[in-house]
């Protein structure tokens, strides 16, 4: 009977690290093949301090030309979108809304959004229908003028995605891009990047306030922003790699330790047994 109860703890210890085990191939394969959907090339090489393109020459929603310089004086959210996304824009543009909405500083005063299109069949009539849909969303008091669509030339985009680090690449349904919304100092430098498609208002006015103060910040939350990727497939979030694995140690860390405590428990009473 005794070798019955020592051996099941070891069973269990067993059946659970299979089952880690079994989860982290399954997920692994999952993940590859959701990973596998973003053509390399796409990403973000964080230039932190750098000098966004201010000089670009872009248009406006009326079509007529306009630079970042003539824009940038205050704080300002640059998010680097296509206007025909089917995939990570508007849920990005949509949480910036509703968070902007929350944060306790004055539009147009405290701080401005800029919206680039990197996609040259984008058109000034298009940015201005965009900009109206998003600024419904927006409280009353949200100025117009505190959030510019702009579209231009590929190589003029191009100019202002290179001087942020931001990398995308073409592809058959679009563009394969990241999520991220990078934030500027009133010259134009790079203060921080803040990734995904969640803002949360406490970090908006953070973000915003250390840019008026001309500082630049590390990013912090690079990864966790990273743990979903979209599927343009599927148009879904798959859970990645990197927190499936970290998941997994997690519990097989947890599982061994009681099979260690339940294993030490149950020596401890077979001395005590055969000692009587």
């Amino acid at each position: 009977m005794r070798n019955s109860i020592a051996e099941s703890p070891h069973r269990r210890c067993a059946l659970s690290a299979a089952a880690v085990s079994a989860v982290i191939l399954l997920g692994a394969g999952a993940s590859a093949r959701a990973q596998g959907t973003v053509p390399v090339g796409a990403g973000v090489d964080e230039k932190l301090g750098a000098q966004a393109a201010l000089n670009s020459v872009l248009a406006d929603e009326d079509g007529q030309p306009i630079t970042l310089r003539e824009l940038v004086d205050k704080p300002t959210i640059l998010t680097l979108n296509f206007f025909t996304c089917t995939g990570i824009c508007s849920p990005q543009l949509n949480a910036l809304a509703t968070a902007l909405n929350q944060v306790g500083l004055e539009p147009g005063r405290d701080f401005q959004v800029v919206t680039v299109s990197f996609d040259p069949g984008d058109t000034p009539a298009v940015a201005h229908d965009k900009r109206l849909s998003y600024l419904k969303l927006m409280k009353p008091e949200f100025p117009p003028q505190a959030w510019r669509f702009l579209t231009g030339s590929a190589k003029a985009t191009k100019a202002v995605t290179d001087s942020v680090g931001f990398r995308f690449r073409a592809v058959a349904s679009g563009f394969a891009h990241p999520g991220v919304a990078v934030v500027l100092t009133p010259r134009g430098i790079v203060s921080r990047y803040m990734y995904g498609v969640r803002f949360l208002p406490a970090d908006l006015e953070m973000a915003i306030r250390e840019a008026a103060a001309e500082q630049v910040r590390p990013t912090i939350s690079r990864v966790l922003a990273f743990c979903y990727s979209y599927d343009p497939q599927s148009r879904s979030y798959v859970l990645s790699l990197t927190r499936l694995t970290g998941t997994a140690v997690l519990l097989f860390a947890a599982g061994f330790l009681v099979f260690l405590l339940k294993g030490r428990s149950l020596h401890n009473q077979e001395k005590a047994s055969l000692s009587r």
